[in-house]
């Protein structure tokens, strides 16, 4: 059974990535796993010193530092297990008990590449460890997961706020008529208040694709306010966000370009950097 697959690290966005992870969780009755990944590169299980030997450094010399190394993996694995104990107990006072941890030793973007046939909805935050600095920087995974996924990832703020109100941002792209179906048919977005927004020209073409999908969502059975605003997308969606108390966006990864199809999309970029709510990118 596809499940919640949560990204846990050392970052100050876990609390709320298993948050988000044990609504989605009980919102659609999948199992929920916490995955914590070890990074092979930073903290390699076996680490070769033969080739320093010409530089000078003595057999003892180059034991201490493999035994160092391996004392050092050692504690980064036991480090992750804590994180996985922690985040369980962080689900379980959310009401979701059912929740499991893995961990593995490897690259991340590899990893979640192995495990996508098990991934129903994957939560990550939008920054790792090393973006809690940095201000608006995106994790340096993100892209990467994006890029390589075919399911939908839910990009977590620092902060959880329960969504009564999503903003589904429809372009008539591939990937945003992916998102239209998924709002339509999974039980995440049930009772939830939907914001149907397309930025650009009014005219025929735009007023027809918003009726459209405005069709397609309320035949699903949701309540949808749907909006064609003017202006550069970027903002006029962070203004509409606000404007109405959005609580979660929803939107496809590429726009049409077919270059895009290379790249993680302007606006998205735009607003994974600078969104205050939860994005949910659809693939």
């Amino acid at each position: 059974m596809s499940q919640i697959m949560a990204c846990i690290d050392g970052s100050s966005a876990s609390p709320a990535v298993c948050d988000y992870a044990a609504w989605a969780a009980s919102r659609t009755g999948a199992p929920l796993s916490l995955l914590h990944v070890l990074d092979r590169k930073q903290f390699p299980s076996e680490k070769n010193f033969t080739g320093r030997i010409s530089l000078g450094g003595s057999q003892k010399l180059l034991e201490e530092m493999a035994e160092l190394d391996a004392r050092r993996s050692r504690m980064a694995l036991e480090q992750g297990r804590l994180m996985l104990e922690a985040a369980q107990q962080r689900v379980a006072e959310t009401g979701f008990s059912q929740s499991t941890t893995r961990q593995r030793h490897g690259d991340l973007v590899d990893t979640l590449a192995d495990m996508e046939g098990e991934i129903r909805i994957l939560v990550m935050g939008r920054q790792g460890e090393d973006g809690d600095s940095v201000g608006a920087h995106v994790g340096n995974n993100v892209e990467r997961v994006i890029r390589t996924l075919h399911k939908p990832i839910l990009l977590t703020p620092a902060s959880f706020r329960a969504p009564r109100r999503i903003l589904m941002a429809y372009d008539g792209s591939e990937t945003t008529r992916k998102g239209l179906a998924l709002i339509a048919s999974s039980p995440l977005f049930m009772g939830l208040d939907c914001h149907l927004v397309t930025v650009g020209e009014d005219n025929a073409r735009n007023r027809n694709l918003l009726e459209e999908a405005t069709n397609q969502l309320r035949g699903a059975g949701l309540s949808v306010q749907a909006s064609l605003l003017q202006g550069h997308v970027d903002s006029a969606l962070r203004s509409y966000q606000r404007d109405n108390d959005i609580d979660m966006i929803v939107m496809g990864a590429f726009g049409h370009s077919a270059l895009r199809q290379f790249f993680v999309g302007s606006t998205t970029s735009s607003l994974l950097r600078s969104a205050e709510v939860p994005l949910l990118v659809s693939r």
